[in-house]
């Protein structure tokens, strides 16, 4: 592929060159890209096309920091979690729009570049589709990147679903600026049934065909799995199930989510909170991983405390603080939990201190002093701009090995993981009681995440209910799953988020008496709300513009 440049050079330097010579110095080969002819002509250039399609391009300010975007939005400065009831991101950066309830086409804030970047990747996955037949390579390798294709396709269309519903199917073409742009069919969305039938049956014809495991470097890490495969058909099964959609069936989505925990292939891991730093554990099943000088936001500056140099980030809100259950196994509101609203921290389910610093944990060889007058970590303490304002900071996915000051070229390493065992047992629990109500594999399931060596909460009680079970597993959702873009979509496809999203955003101010502590709810952040609309995101109004209104928009926007 050639490209003309237009250069501006003395005539009298080039005129003994063009009289001397018939080469033609206007036509320069590009050095910034790679031709389609030189992609197509060497197998090894088209497998590292079909690598790097799990990263999308950067759309938006302060997002992709190190290296390019994956799937969903992972470790940004400004978490998914910042517009749920986990957490806020303390200095904003368009995320209070969403807990406001201020959303709109015109006004999208960080949810606005999944539908661009999702069609971008769609069409560059379709683009491999259609010319891997011309690449010369083994039958088995070419099997092997259009089962990876495609699965990495069907994953574009599971951020489209669960966030806008029903969506444009592009099939296998591949548009060109030559095409007809204005086409029907380029706009006309499908129904969400229709979205999850093609996206299941994507990842089914995937699962076919891709490896058990990544077993050596012909597979790396990172790569889809069968496994991958039929865990990401598992949550698309059960999302599909849920009152929101109401596109399938239980028994559907448990026989999905059993047929991960029927290969035989994936465990919990004995500590969970080491989990979120380290690439081996078999309890990852899929996960975009990262390295030195191919790095993420360095996350313990991101989301540090102020007293150790941190800039608070995304900081954890009461809302999920009270989800914790005590080591007992009842609710904070359960007047027999033994829990004490001045030592509110004390003899609960571990998970908690592994995920949120409380005023009195411990944090690099100190503890957290988020009380006032005088707590480090509060607005007594040092860069007060950056204290956080709900009374928490984030310890998910913090590696203390990392350095908080000057940390860029050696943070920024820890996996984000999209698929895991602990999910795909919670899915099978949801799905089964629904199916079949709260027999003894939903029991077994639950209690192996509660009982994780590391969690070590009793046992669910005998004799649950449906309706009992069923909030038990959502409230072991809430907390196993926190940070990890689930709680979002969790709350809409139950349709219950026109009551969790409308609760305040509470926080918690300390205040230290005679050297005891004092805990006085508050709210965080003001003006929560929640509307029937934003159950769905709405679609970027310049892609409905650019249409020329063909795309329908989802209700309410």
């Amino acid at each position: 592929m050639k490209t003309t440049n237009i250069l501006i050079i003395s005539a009298f330097i080039l005129s003994g060159i063009f009289s001397s010579c018939k080469k033609d110095y206007l036509d320069i080969v590009p050095t910034d890209r790679i031709s389609e002819v030189a992609l197509l002509a060497d197998s090894a250039l088209f497998e590292n096309y079909v690598i790097n399609r799990y990263m999308s391009i950067r759309l938006q300010d302060k997002e992709g920091e190190g290296t390019l975007p994956g799937f969903g939005r992972g470790f940004e400065y400004a978490m998914w979690s910042a517009l749920s009831d986990e957490s806020i991101y303390n200095n904003d950066d368009n995320t209070w729009l969403v807990q406001r309830g201020q959303l709109a086409p015109e006004n999208t804030g960080i949810t606005g570049t999944i539908w661009g970047r999702s069609y971008r990747s769609i069409r560059e996955c379709n683009y491999a589709l259609s010319n891997i037949d011309s690449v010369q390579m083994s039958d088995t390798k070419r099997g092997l990147l259009r089962a990876e294709l495609r699965f990495i396709r069907a994953f574009r269309y599971h951020d489209l679903i669960r966030n806008y519903g029903g969506v444009v199917l592009m099939g296998d073409k591949v548009y060109n600026l030559e095409d007809n742009l204005t086409e029907s069919g380029l706009f006309t969305r499908s129904t969400l049934k229709q979205c999850l039938d093609y996206a299941i049956a994507e990842l089914d014809a995937a699962a076919q065909a891709l490896p058990m495991l990544n077993a050596d470097k012909t597979w790396d890490l990172g790569r889809a799995t069968k496994g991958a495969a039929l865990a990401l058909k598992a949550r698309l099964a059960l999302y599909a199930a849920s009152p929101l959609y109401n596109a399938g069936t239980w028994q559907a989505a448990a026989a999905a989510a059993k047929a991960v925990m029927d290969l035989n292939q994936y465990g919990l891991a004995a500590d969970y909170g080491r989990l979120f730093l380290t690439s081996g554990s078999n309890e990852i099943i899929f996960a975009r991983y990262f390295a030195v000088g191919a790095r993420h936001v360095c996350l313990e500056i991101a989301n540090g405390p102020n007293g150790y140099g941190g800039w608070a980030g995304n900081t954890p809100l009461q809302n999920l603080v009270d989800a914790y259950q005590m080591k007992n196994g009842k609710d904070i509101t359960d007047p027999t939990s033994g829990y004490n609203p001045q030592q509110p921290y004390a003899n609960r389910d571990n998970r908690l201190a592994a995920t949120i610093l409380y005023n009195g944990a411990s944090y690099r060889g100190s503890t957290i002093e988020i009380f006032t007058p005088g707590g480090k970590d509060s607005k007594d303490g040092p860069s007060n701009w950056n204290t956080t304002k709900t009374g928490y900071y984030l310890r998910k996915f913090m590696d203390d090995n990392n350095p908080i000051d000057n940390p860029w070229n050696v943070a920024g390493l820890q996996p984000w993981i999209y698929l895991r065992y602990a999910e795909v047992l919670l899915n099978y629990a949801e799905a089964q009681n629904e199916a079949a109500g709260p027999d003894g594999t939903v029991y077994n399931a639950v209690n192996l995440v509660r009982q994780r060596t590391s969690t070590a909460q009793p046992p669910l009680p005998a004799g649950l209910s449906q309706a009992a079970m069923r909030d038990a597993i959502r409230k072991e959702r809430q907390v196993e799953l926190a940070f990890e873009e689930h709680r979002f979509y969790d709350v809409r496809r139950w349709q219950i988020a026109n009551v969790t999203e409308n609760v305040p955003a509470y926080g918690i101010d300390v205040t230290r008496t005679n050297g005891v502590p004092g805990y006085t709810r508050k709210v965080a952040l003001s003006n929560r709300a929640f509307a029937n609309k934003h159950y769905w995101l709405p679609i970027p109004r310049s892609e409905i513009q650019a249409s020329n209104n063909k795309l329908t928009q989802n209700q309410g926007y």
